[in-house]
């Protein structure tokens, strides 16, 4: 299978880099600061969401701000301690593409994610972060306003993703999509083709775009 673009998306936690380790220690120790119940903390989606999303879901709406800027700080805090690392096949796959033909789309904080990518040396030159958006994942808006920023039509993008709700959004629009198995089973997502990772493919630049394959 091979599939022909003009620019590259990229989902950054679960699809380039992995911080599930960092993430479900942070969120944990916030949830217990908050004096949220396990039971409505694991009712939660976490993965793929804007952190002002999740915290909307399980506290007042006067505490909302305050408990964001805290997750954000934990979170920042933990990335010195080894808890993000580069995902296969990330590395080879980001190198052999142009600088304005692909984005980092992500529902951290521009900190945080700034801070996750530094720490693994990606340094995108288009990123979209919580902070550029009003709507979240799974709402279109973080795909289409990387499309617009990259000056690609969003139907000549593609998505590359690894939760349910950042796949929702690349498709509301309108743009093709790729599920990586690195945090749910293939089973759990919707998309124009699933693999396990980055390094099943490979990118293929030419005149008229990007060209991918399927390569294991």
């Amino acid at each position: 299978m091979k599939i022909h673009a003009q620019a590259l998306l990229f989902d950054n936690d679960g699809t380039l880099v992995s911080s599930l380790a960092s993430v479900n220690h942070c969120w944990t120790r916030w949830a217990v600061e908050y004096g949220i119940t396990a039971d409505a903390f694991a009712r939660v989606e976490l993965h793929g969401r804007p952190a002002a999303d999740i915290a909307a879901d399980l506290l007042p709406a006067d505490v909302v701000r305050e408990a964001v800027a805290r997750i954000e700080l934990l979170e920042v805090e933990d990335v010195p301690n080894g808890g993000v690392h580069l995902l296969p096949g990330t590395r080879a796959f980001l190198d052999g593409l142009p600088a304005d033909r692909w984005a980092v789309v992500t529902s951290a904080t521009r900190r945080l994610a700034e801070a996750r990518l530094d720490a693994v040396g990606i340094l995108p030159k288009t990123l979209i972060a919580a902070d550029d958006i009003t709507r979240g994942k799974p709402d279109p808006e973080p795909y289409l306003l990387a499309a617009r920023q990259l000056g690609v039509d969003p139907a000549h993008c593609v998505v590359f993703e690894d939760a349910p709700a950042g796949l929702q959004s690349g498709r509301a629009a309108g743009m093709t999509t790729v599920a990586l198995t690195t945090t749910h089973e293939a089973h759990e997502l919707t998309a124009d083709l699933v693999v396990k990772n980055l390094s099943a493919l490979s990118a293929l630049v030419t005149d008229r775009g990007v060209e991918i394959s399927v390569t294991g």
